[in-house]
């Protein structure tokens, strides 16, 4: 961080070369990085990270091949470093960064879990590419569990739901709308399938504290949060799904803080396009509203794609700080996105865009930032500063033993299986917990025995509900704008399927 409160990108090489430079009271205000493969861009996501942790600012981002990891050893002074830092007139210091890992496997990092109610109905069923008939099943089925107060905390918890669901069609279809065996069945197979991808792990407790993304070092550098997508990018609609719901959950939980000093968490989206790739309407609207809203919650937000037009137009025009890396325009169609993509800067008399786009070397790059009352810069041709960190990936043995010194070591390592749906149901038939396991085990799951045993339960008085959550807040301006989108969805499978989805668009926007 430089002394006026900026982090250092890069250099300008025009006729009047200067510092190009991000202003960290206006990083909040989201970002883009954006170029083909191979042209820098996990370079240019290192350097930025690294500045905004020596400004005291926490970071998030995904690490797709592993790359990133580096940031947790000190670089090294190879003559192409010492020799770019000469060109932008500063001396090249090599450094480490305070990191935590994350691996939603639980692998190579903390494991990261959330509850299904949590993650709600359109993300889940987006995750488990159901049609609209099944979504609105699935919504139906939320619905039950929060009149019953049935925690649904873990996925063995939606199967016992989806089975007394199965079990008691005509109550369920009186009560809440139209309820077939088919979709119900549809459903299971397709939890099946996400449990046999081990993403099952994933759905329990104890759930992330948000506030474990927000720390310092004792030297009052912000921690950089890296989540081991490997194995993860194997399965792209969980981790679309999972950065959506940790996006939203940011929002819902973070207090207004206005305009800060600087941001109180960066976020950084790798590979961006999965989030938007076959995504509903009602999901891209409430994705809007939250990236245009979390800023003034203190939330920076810089999407990391391969072409702009990656990221939907709504979205893109709220994005005020970019750096361009090179396109290559080999066909008619990449020469279409190259001009596209010089059309969504301020243009520089200078030189042609679109033609700079093409011609861009690895490490080079087209930077606008925000300017002091907040309007984009003139758009420029930069050389990207050196990371302080090492480029490339730690080794197993130093990720190992990051991880044992880890400040949140034992916090989540050890999966909690607290009495939730699946126990309550089970209780409800006489049943002990060692019972409802062995029928499980005997029966190849809850769409056997014990789908036969629960009965006609609905309308009986329910236990009340433990663990996270509890109360409905007010309708903010999200809830409603995706209320209106949720409700034209619903139409097909009654009202009381749009009045489930109010409550769970996107997860953590619409808690109890």
């Amino acid at each position: 961080m430089l002394e006026d409160g900026t982090l250092l990108v890069g250099k300008s090489t025009g006729p009047n070369p200067k510092a190009e430079v991000l202003a960290l009271r206006l990083a909040n205000r989201h970002g883009l990085v954006a170029g083909a493969t191979g042209t820098g861009k996990t370079v240019t996501l290192q350097v930025l990270a690294e500045g905004f942790s020596n400004a005291g600012v926490p970071v998030f981002a995904a690490d797709i091949k592993g790359d990133l990891s580096g940031i947790a050893a000190a670089g090294e002074a190879k003559p192409v470093f010492v020799k770019r830092a000469e060109e932008l007139g500063i001396p090249y210091e090599p450094d480490r960064f305070p990191t935590v890992f994350w691996d939603l496997f639980g692998e190579q990092g903390h494991p990261i879990r959330c509850t299904v109610t949590e993650m709600g109905p359109l993300l889940l069923a987006r995750l488990l590419e159901l049609n609209d008939t099944q979504e609105g099943v699935l919504n139906i089925a939320f619905r039950v569990a929060d009149d019953n107060h049935w925690p649904v905390i873990d996925l063995k918890d939606l199967r016992a739901l989806l089975a007394f669901c199965s079990e008691n069609l005509r109550e369920v279809s009186g009560t809440y709308g139209n309820v077939s065996a088919a979709s119900v069945g549809a459903i299971q197979r397709q939890l099946l399938v996400l449990e046999n991808q081990g993403a099952d792990t994933f759905f329990g407790e104890p759930a992330l504290n948000l506030d474990d993304f927000m720390r310092k070092d004792r030297e009052g550098r912000g921690f950089v949060n890296i989540l081991a997508a490997d194995k993860l990018m194997q399965r792209p609609k969980l981790y679309a799904s999972f950065l959506l719901w940790m996006l939203s959950e940011l929002f819902e939980q973070l207090p207004e803080v206005g305009d800060l000093d600087r941001p109180k968490l960066v976020f950084f989206f790798d590979e961006a396009h999965l989030l938007f790739d076959d995504a509903p309407k009602a999901l891209l609207d409430a994705v809007e509203q939250v990236v245009r809203l979390i800023r003034s919650k203190g939330v920076g937000v810089y999407f990391v794609t391969q072409n702009p037009l990656d990221v939907p137009e709504t979205v893109l025009g709220q994005l005020g700080n970019r750096v361009q890396h090179g396109l290559r325009a080999f066909t008619p169609r990449d020469q279409r996105a190259v001009r596209a993509a010089a059309e969504t800067f301020r243009q520089n008399p200078g030189f042609d865009v679109a033609k700079a786009i093409t011609e861009l070397g690895v490490g080079e790059a087209l930077v606008s930032f925000l300017e002091a009352k907040g309007t984009p810069s003139i758009v420029e041709r930069a050389l990207i500063a050196p990371p302080q960190g090492r480029v490339g990936p730690l080794t197993a043995q130093e990720r190992a033993e990051l991880i044992a010194r880890s400040p949140l070591r034992g916090r989540y390592d050890e999966a909690v299986d607290n009495e939730s749906a699946y126990e309550m149901l089970a209780k409800r038939k006489g049943l002990d917990g060692d019972t409802a396991e062995a029928a499980k085990a005997s029966e190849g799951g809850l769409g056997g025995l014990l789908g036969g045993i629960l009965g006609s339960v609905l309308g009986q008085e329910a236990p009340a509900q433990k663990g996270r959550g509890g109360r409905r807040p007010p309708p903010g301006l999200v809830e409603q704008v995706v209320s209106n989108a949720a409700r034209s969805m619903a139409r097909s499978v009654g009202k009381q399927v749009g009045d489930a989805i109010l409550r769970n668009v996107l997860g953590g926007l619409m808690k109890k």
